[in-house]
């Protein structure tokens, strides 16, 4: 580690906190439906297309009903994306001849990009056409961080709100987060990303040749706009297979730091538009402060890591000076690399600027336990916000039970019906989790499609599908995820992970809304001092640590000590 490594770290998330602010207090007047300053411009767009659907904006939903709209959305949304993978080859914009995908291939993508995953076991510039490029996947990564910011915004209102029976209206919601919030910025970050080099052209590849006078094809296309749209609703998807690690995605040091504030910018500043809305802007700090607390110290651990090198070079005697470069960019440098890892798992972004799988025993189990967590540091846009307001909920309930006090969140009794939903909507994760990979380290046409034996293999797949589950869509390397298996049950995890957790919080919320705030008493536990905020960093990992620990000490665990005895599978 170096001094100047840190700087740069500590720069970058100084911009992101100057940036909460001004970004979450617009947010918060989108979604209030408030003026701010796009409105001239884009009120009679938004108007347009309530009268063009037939949505009245005044009327709103109950939760059932909002979430009833968001599964209908999200089921044709998924029709279309699968109908346009399945016909690739007959639709325009396929200069390079692809062809159409297999049934679960197009599945899984479609799941993928539906669930704000991006999980993608196709290389981008070998599989996808253009068409399906910028119809399928860009507009799904506008499409998928909508509904998130929606789904958090109504949370949001359950708590603002005092004996409510609505929500808010998904449509507006939806209509209001792509015009006002995902669009400016994405046209303002694909700019920028052009400015630093990345393409953004309809071609479909160029020939060049080599030094050595061999002909290469260089594979091309409207990079940047996906590029944009990929890492400000964390999405993480990239066109091309080897994500940001590819410098037509990454060219620079400058296009992966603006990489990395795109990525946390969004998810970090809606924290301030949750304190904002509730009119209490120390809770949205202080959900912020933890969040922030193990997203730095993931950062800390995993730069460690790698910079203190790999033991097994170093029996070989290998200086370990430099630490481990193995699948790394040099333009980036370790310290770069270490915050990327640590923000695309900590946000369920999964874009990558190195191979995770090439990153030491511990340094790889940083991203998986961040992963595990909840994907909730600041997690993705939208889900990271309601993922962190159970735990919220999970932690008051304690506290509660501690003093021997009915639990309060913002003024709203926490009582058997939200605790039920909340511990649903946790369990969803280490079940689908564990359950998966347990099946799959037992079958052996599964375990084939590892590259490594040992903790290093099974890894592999703990990975795969705390990943699918997470919606991160990251991929640890090594695993041949493209089978009807991988691609079949990775596809039922994603949904699993979206939907089977966003149902109870909604359920949650409806509950909520419904309640009449208490004014706080003396008794109050409050939940905007640093007392909270320990109490809720140890319920996130205690929670995550008792569920996953087992599986993370057969695999990077053992994988550590091994390596520290100079031996590896």
């Amino acid at each position: 580690m170096s001094l100047n490594g840190w700087l740069q770290i500590i720069l970058l998330f100084a911009a992101v906190l100057l940036a909460v602010k001004p970004l979450g207090a617009f947010m918060a007047h989108v979604f209030e439906g408030r003026r701010t300053f796009l409105s001239p411009i884009l009120s009679p767009v938004e108007t347009g297309f309530y009268r063009l659907s037939g949505i009245d904006p005044d009327r709103e939903q109950n939760w059932l009903t909002y979430t009833l709209a968001m599964l209908m959305f999200s089921a044709a949304g998924f029709i279309v994306m699968y109908a346009i993978f399945r016909l690739q080859a007959y639709l325009p914009l396929n200069p390079q001849g692809f062809d159409n995908l297999t049934p679960d291939l197009a599945f899984n993508t479609s799941v993928s990009f539906l669930t704000n995953t991006n999980w993608q076991s196709y290389a981008g510039e070998q599989t996808m056409s253009n068409f399906s490029q910028m119809f399928a996947l860009t507009v799904h990564n506008f499409m998928s961080a909508a509904t998130g910011i929606a789904l958090a915004i109504a949370v949001t209102r359950a708590f603002a709100r005092s004996g409510a029976k609505t929500v808010g209206n998904f449509w507006v919601d939806l209509t209001r987060c792509t015009l006002y919030v995902l669009l400016p910025l994405a046209i303002i970050v694909a700019i920028a990303f052009i400015a630093a080099g990345i393409p953004q052209t309809l071609l479909g590849a160029v020939d060049a040749t080599t030094l050595e006078g061999a002909k290469q094809t260089i594979a091309l296309g409207p990079i940047a706009s996906q590029e944009a749209i990929k890492q400000l609703g964390t999405n993480g998807g990239g066109f091309l297979n080897a994500n940001s690690a590819h410098p037509f995605e990454n060219p620079s040091a400058l296009a992966n730091y603006l990489s990395i504030f795109s990525m946390l910018a969004i998810s970090s500043a809606l924290v301030y538009t949750f304190g904002r809305m509730v009119g209490n802007l120390r809770q949205g700090w202080a959900l912020l402060a933890a969040m922030a607390i193990i997203l730095i110290a993931g950062v800390g651990i995993v730069y460690w890591a790698e910079t203190y090198g790999n033991p097994i070079l170093a029996h070989l005697g290998v200086d370990p000076a430099l630490g481990n470069m193995e699948g790394k960019e040099i333009r980036f440098g370790q310290a770069m690399t270490a915050l990327f890892v640590a923000a695309t798992t900590g946000l369920s972004c999964g874009a990558v600027n190195a191979m995770h799988a090439s990153l030491t025993p511990l340094g790889g189990m940083v991203p998986l336990f961040l992963i595990q967590l909840g994907e909730v540091l600041p997690g993705g846009v939208g889900s990271g916000l309601y993922g962190m307001i159970v735990f919220a909920v999970l932690t008051v309930f304690i506290a509660g039970l501690m003093v021997g006090r009915t639990p309060e969140f913002l003024g709203k009794k926490i009582e058997a019906r939200e605790m039920k939903f909340a511990m649903l909507a946790i369990l969803i994760l280490p079940t689908a989790i564990l359950g998966f990979t347990g099946v799959s380290a037992m079958l052996p046409f599964a375990v084939s499609q590892i590259a490594n034996g040992g903790p290093h293999g099974l890894t592999e797949i703990l990975y795969a599908y705390s990943s699918a589950v997470g919606n991160n869509g990251s991929a640890f390397a090594g695993l041949s995820a493209n089978t009807p298996w991988f691609n079949t049950t990775l596809g039922i995890a994603m949904v699993a992970g979206r939907f089977g957790y966003v149902v109870p919080v909604m359920a949650i919320a409806g509950s909520l809304a419904a309640k009449t705030k208490v004014p706080a008493s003396a008794g109050t536990f409050p939940t905007h001092t640093p007392l909270f905020v320990g109490l809720l960093v140890g319920i996130i990992l205690i929670v995550g640590g008792l569920q996953f620990f087992p599986a993370l000490a057969l695999g990077p665990i053992v994988e550590h000590f091994l390596m520290l005895a100079g031996k590896t599978f």
